[in-house]
């Protein structure tokens, strides 16, 4: 147990697990410490982050509006073993996320929704779209669920990427300039994310560029039959670049103002998960 991140009002636990194919994953859970959460809140984060530093901030503004955060360093990222940033496929992100996320028997006694940030929205899509009659709803921020139309790679493109795959699917050959200028407005964030030890500042591996292009490729095609639920809000913040909660602090204090009153609103109400089921994107 790290006890840095533990407060009067807050615990904080860390545990390392194994998946099927022997990597050791590392979880954390953040939770109120005088009373039982109102609801869960599952965290898949984006590439190349992390959770346990990353994530913090996020954690413990849910967990001072009553629900417990539960987070996971998928395979290649942060504290988990495997090659660094290396996804040779994106259905075994999305099983180990399943397979903590759903197997804890506590679980099943609060409602549960899935926040998800950039590539992790996609996973969460994913995950909603592996069970939906267990989920009650998801957050998605800036999530990876389409590719612009201008930077859409010809199919000539993918094809070359797809046969290189064959070859040498661990081939960390694709460059990943200093993106985080563009990606946070806040100086002092940037700052935070530089000093992070556990995000992957390094080139992409081919296998990990052609998942990623695949699952956008396939979410987009399919989105419009899997978000059939009536209860979405979509809300866009002009202005603001692709880390909302990386923006200067009056703009983040309004996204966390939205994400936390929309859950409130759904975290007492009755009903089934199928019934209720929401996806807010933001």
């Amino acid at each position: 147990m790290a006890m840095d991140q533990q407060s009067e009002s807050m615990n904080y636990e860390e545990e390392f697990i194994l998946n099927s194919r022997g990597n050791k994953l590392f979880t954390c859970r953040w939770a109120p410490k005088e009373h039982a959460p109102k609801a869960l809140i599952f965290i898949c984060h984006g590439i190349a982050g992390e959770c346990s530093i990353s994530m913090r901030d996020t954690a413990a503004r849910l967990v001072r509006a009553g629900y417990a955060v539960y987070g996971i360093d998928h395979e290649g990222h942060g504290r988990s073993s495997g090659r660094r940033c290396y996804v040779p496929n994106f259905s075994d992100i999305v099983t180990d996320c399943a397979n903590y996320f759903t197997k804890k028997p506590e679980n099943t006694e609060k409602k549960r929704f899935l926040y998800g940030v950039s590539m992790g929205g996609g996973v969460a899509l994913l995950l909603h779209r592996k069970a939906p009659t267990y989920w009650d709803g998801a957050v998605l921020l800036a999530p990876m669920c389409k590719i612009s139309d201008d930077m859409r790679p010809h199919p000539i493109v993918v094809s070359a990427l797809k046969m290189l795959c064959s070859v040498a699917p661990s081939w960390s050959i694709i460059p990943t300039p200093d993106i985080i200028d563009k990606v946070c407005k806040d100086p002092e964030m940037r700052k935070q994310v530089r000093s992070n030890p556990y995000i992957y500042r390094g080139k992409l591996p081919l296998k990990t560029c052609h998942e990623l292009l695949v699952v956008s490729l396939d979410i987009e095609k399919n989105l419009d039959q899997e978000a059939s639920s009536s209860d979405k809000t979509f809300k866009l913040y002009p202005g603001m670049w692709h880390a909302l909660t990386a923006e200067l602090p009056d703009d983040v204090e309004r996204v966390y103002s939205d994400i936390i009153c929309w859950l409130d609103e759904r975290a007492d109400c009755t009903g089934s998960a199928s019934e209720t089921s929401g996806t807010p994107s933001v």
